[in-house]
């Protein structure tokens, strides 16, 4: 009988190299920091939070700012505790982006609420109603009415956002210096979210 012999050095350390790297990567994943608050007002039917966040007349504001719990990932979705209910945020359209991006833009390290608190009462008015009024920032539009989905706007930085409602889809024109200057769409939807 012949003595087993060992893996040549070079394997072993390959081997070994793989494994704390998968098993760092899991822990990454488990340990990410995304504890915090939420970024803008999302509407949640009491489970779901979807990134296109369309308002179709029953669901509740969750407001910017609330308390964000991280418990974990799902398929293509963020699990979270609000308010003590287990709720999924689901990236539904805009999965042109890595979940801890996802993750990173809805779930915000320092609370939205103070910088909320700092806007002209006319504009807080508007972000606390999910309105959209000329002027406003591209951080206030967000804050508002959530992000445009990656599927429909891909860049951020462009001029152009494009929001998409059950109703029918609507645009948000920017000017040069990043604030609102026009929006168009469908009446239906203009009418939810234009402030004149």
């Amino acid at each position: 009988m012949h003595p087993r012999r060992p893996f040549p050095l070079p394997i072993v350390a390959a081997a070994t190299a793989l494994f704390l790297a998968a098993a760092s990567a899991a822990f990454a994943q488990k340990a990410a920091p995304y504890d915090g608050y939420l970024c803008c007002s999302m509407l949640s039917d009491g489970s779901w939070i979807s990134d296109q966040n369309y308002d179709d007349g029953y669901k509740k504001t969750v407001p910017a700012g609330t308390p964000v719990k991280f418990t974990g990932f799902g398929r293509w979705r963020l699990l979270v505790e609000i308010e003590g209910k287990k709720l999924g945020i689901g990236n539904d359209y805009s999965r042109t982006i890595d979940m801890d991006t996802f993750a990173a833009r809805y779930v915000l390290k320092d609370d939205p609420a103070a910088r909320l608190r700092a806007m002209a009462p006319k504009v807080r008015d508007a972000v606390l109603k999910r309105k959209v009024m000329r002027g406003m920032t591209r951080e206030q539009v967000v804050m508002a009415l959530g992000y445009p989905t990656a599927s429909y706007t891909p860049d951020l930085s462009k001029p152009l956002w494009n929001y998409q409602f059950r109703s029918g889809e609507f645009q948000v024109f920017f000017t040069d210096d990043g604030r609102v200057d026009l929006l168009f769409g469908v009446p239906e939807s203009r009418a939810k979210v234009w402030l004149e």
